[in-house]
């Protein structure tokens, strides 16, 4: 499958065929099947690549007209290209591995390397089944193993990683940044919902716990579009990251505190925007409660004014107060949340109960609102639904 003509890719696959070596592990004396990538070259069973309606099947379908046909010998392979013999090989375990091998997936040693690299793989050359397997398979890991704890050091240990050594914990954060870059890049690619959802869910948790992970979801819902993402992790970065020019190295402090990173230009519009569209966004909230449909009872009794201004009291007086002043100008849904916990703490005492539940309701569907529209304060694009 070799989808390049130039002379470079040309001398580049005379220097891989010169060089080419055996695999040790699959390269079968009674393969029918040569493949090279890079340097390595695999002689597996076009049987087993013509399965589940493959990109080999159609291959393999194909005239070849008065040359000799590829495949059938060392010097001249089917080239696949963009692959790396490591991939491949895991892919190709997935495919000869007996059932009692596969059961390891299934389990807290599973190679979550493996499985990405199968699940890619698969994709690629529309292995439909063997990729929604690997996937699946992925999504069961992840959900099994706690963010809080792990037993494979390529994967998130937690607490065990944050309180390491500076060189340790800067070493697990490269690694796990490549691992759940590629797992989350990986479940957009192949559309598994359940697998990009479960890794939402994952950064969103680990965002929490070290802002090394806030900055990779910002880039990675930039990088891939991601709305779930976006809002979280740009609110996060806003009220606790600090951050530099793209000039500046990324990376951690020798005790162990994230140094400022570096974001792009056009993150840091994003940033100023969303702050400066919060900031107005609660301005408004302050000095307008949500409102409310009254009760039967209110609306009876024509005590309506005066719940009307009770509430306006009692939100008055909780939005200037110290708990919801201690938190930052754009932190609009900690501020609401605090006046939340107020009013179930002692809420207006001139108020009818169906008056009290929907004032809270209103308050809760603010919540609510804001949180879906998140995202949309950090776009390009802006706000659209005004408060």
């Amino acid at each position: 499958m070799d989808e390049t003509c130039s002379p470079e890719h040309h001398d580049l696959e005379l220097r891989e065929r010169a060089c080419s070596r055996r695999d040790s592990s699959y390269y079968f004396e009674d393969g029918s099947c040569i493949l090279l990538i890079q340097d390595t070259l695999f002689n597996v069973h076009r049987s087993l690549l013509s399965r589940d309606n493959s990109s080999f099947s159609t291959l393999f379908t194909l005239p070849q007209g008065s040359h000799d046909a590829e495949g059938q010998s060392d010097d001249n392979p089917i080239i696949l290209r963009g692959d790396k013999p490591s991939e491949f090989r895991h892919f190709l375990w997935a495919l000869y591995a007996l059932p009692p091998e596969l059961q390891i997936v299934n389990s807290s040693n599973a190679d979550l390397t493996q499985l990405i690299d199968i699940a890619r793989i698969s994709n690629k050359y529309s292995f439909k089944s063997l990729e929604t397997w690997a996937l699946d398979a992925l999504q069961e890991h992840v959900n099994r193993r706690p963010a809080h704890h792990s037993s494979s050091p390529s994967f998130f240990s937690g607490s065990d990683t944050l309180n390491s050594s500076p060189t340790q914990t800067h070493l697990a954060l490269i690694e796990n940044t490549e691992q759940l870059t590629r797992l989350i890049e990986l479940a957009q690619l192949c559309g598994h919902d359940r697998l990009l959802n479960s890794m939402v869910a994952l950064l969103r948790q680990l965002m929490n716990r070290s802002l090394h992970y806030a900055y990779l979801s910002m880039a990675l819902a930039d990088d891939l579009n991601l709305r779930s993402l976006r809002g979280a992790a740009y609110l996060e970065v806003m009220q606790k990251g600090s951050f530099t020019s793209p000039r500046r190295q990324r990376g951690t402090e020798e005790n162990g505190v994230d140094r400022p990173v570096a974001i792009t230009p056009a993150q840091q519009v994003r940033l100023l925007s969303g702050y400066w569209q919060l900031t107005r966004t609660w301005e408004r909230f302050r000095t307008n409660p949500p409102t409310f449909f009254h009760g039967p009872t209110c609306n009876a009794s024509w005590h309506q004014p005066g719940c009307n201004q009770a509430w306006v009291e009692f939100w008055k007086d909780k939005t200037k107060g110290e708990a919801v002043m201690s938190l930052g100008l754009a932190d609009v849904i900690g501020r609401l949340r605090q006046v939340q916990k107020e009013y179930d703490r002692s809420g207006p005492t001139y108020m009818t109960p169906d008056c009290k539940l929907a004032a809270r309701r209103s308050l809760t569907e603010c919540i609510k609102k804001i949180e879906d529209q998140l995202p949309d304060y950090f776009s390009d694009e802006g706000l659209e639904d005004d408060f």
